[in-house]
């Protein structure tokens, strides 16, 4: 069914600061409680929670829940926010799923039911939403709807995609849309406000994360091994940045480009966030062509960690080499650059976690936290020393009927 879809404010309007979001399926996964995904909205103020039995939605500052609605059978497999308005997507998932997993319901929350639905041959992916466009992505396609009457626009093949990957400008001014190309470890960026397309060929492994920044100018990838992630030029694909996490391999769940492009958050399943600083004049200029630090007290970097004397993200002791040696003689280890600061979840040292992390919306140099074990963290760092981040406020959510 296709109808026209009215917007109304929950609290606030659709015109708030544009950072695409990211959402974290849990359905399938082995979890111990009723959470089935989260993700946040599009400037980072709330996130929404699928269960098995109902939806959610929190507001992060003050911590708070601010919408519950519950169904007696069916869970939720996606709930994916439009900024603070009235209208979300949703589609079934877990054991019971609410509604049909090859589904996307467009619901109206003032309305208190489904106003809208697109139906597919094959299991959604994910959802991304804007006030222009709203996205489906399937194994291997992607559909692009225009909001306001779910019309198609467009379709994109790609190769398969089974987590859904796809990043989406909510900015109306700037339709820009990244996901995976036609090829392993490749991204597709379609620039429809300028009517282009730039290919990219990102890693040799196949992908695991992607993400861009406010206005779809640069664009983040990570591959499998969750090494490495590189930061690139959305218009000219020109690799801008590249930056490791760490030495050992890690699935890297989230990245989140700050307002103002100066850090990118990065999240793994080994429970760290790492914050990399990103320099105005880096990001103007490919790596090989930056010049090297200073050998004469260069700090030697242990991996995972920033030196405190530092205001840039730490590099090799060796980086220097970079300037006396062909590029095809220098380890790309040596020419990385490692995290400025650092936050590890409280007990993710015992296990693998799944999280998902963004900045605060205040535009400050705090960032959010949610974790599948039901836990919410807001951090700070030092924007000059870097280090170990610092925990701002802590709660959990979802928790039993009597408890909260």
């Amino acid at each position: 069914r296709r109808t026209a879809i009215p917007l109304k404010g929950r609290n606030s309007d659709c015109s708030a600061n544009h950072i695409e979001p990211m959402g974290l399926r849990l359905d399938g996964a082995q979890q111990s409680s009723e959470l089935l995904y989260v993700g946040f909205n599009q400037d980072n103020g709330c996130f929404a929670c699928g269960t098995d039995s109902g939806f959610r939605i929190f507001n992060c500052d003050p911590f708070r829940q601010t919408y519950r609605r519950d169904f007696d059978l069916g869970g939720f497999g996606i709930v994916e926010m439009l900024f603070r308005c009235n209208i979300l997507a949703l589609v079934g998932g877990g054991r019971k799923p609410r509604y049909p997993t090859n589904k996307v319901m467009i619901w109206d929350d003032h309305q208190n039911r489904c106003i809208g639905e697109l139906s597919f041959r094959s299991e959604v992916k994910a959802v991304r939403m804007s006030r222009e466009r709203v996205v489906v992505v399937l194994e291997y396609r992607i559909y692009v709807y225009n909001f306001s009457d779910l019309n198609l626009l467009h379709t994109i093949e790609t190769i398969s995609n089974p987590h859904g990957l796809c990043a989406l400008c909510a900015d109306s001014q700037a339709c820009v849309i990244a996901c995976c190309g036609l090829q392993k470890g490749h991204v597709r960026a379609e620039l429809f406000d300028i009517t282009r397309t730039t290919l990219i060929s990102a890693h040799e492994a196949a992908l695991s994360c992607i993400a861009l920044n406010t206005d779809g100018t640069r664009l983040a990838t990570a591959s499998e091994r969750g090494t490495l992630v590189r930061v690139w030029d959305t218009r000219s694909g020109q690799r801008l940045m590249e930056l490791r996490r760490g030495a050992e391999p890690a699935v890297i769940q989230c990245m989140c480009f700050h307002a103002d492009n100066s850090w990118l958050l990065v999240g793994s399943d080994h429970g760290t966030i790492h914050v990399f600083k990103l320099m105005d004049g880096e990001m103007d200029k490919a790596p090989e062509l930056m010049p090297p630090p200073a050998a004469a007290g260069a700090p030697t970097v242990v991996p995972g960690g920033a030196a405190a004397d530092s205001p840039d993200n730490p590099r090799s002791s060796l980086s220097f080499l970079g300037s006396l040696l062909p590029k095809s003689l220098v380890p790309t280890y040596i020419q990385s650059q490692w995290s400025f600061a650092q936050f590890r979840l409280p007990g993710s040292e015992k296990a693998l976690t799944r999280t998902i992390c963004a900045f605060a919306p205040e535009n400050t140099n705090s960032f959010l936290v949610v974790s599948a074990d039901g836990t919410f963290y807001k951090c700070g760092f030092d924007p000059v020393r870097g280090g170990e981040c610092y925990r701002e406020d802590w709660q959990r959510f979802l928790l039993p009927d009597d408890e909260e």
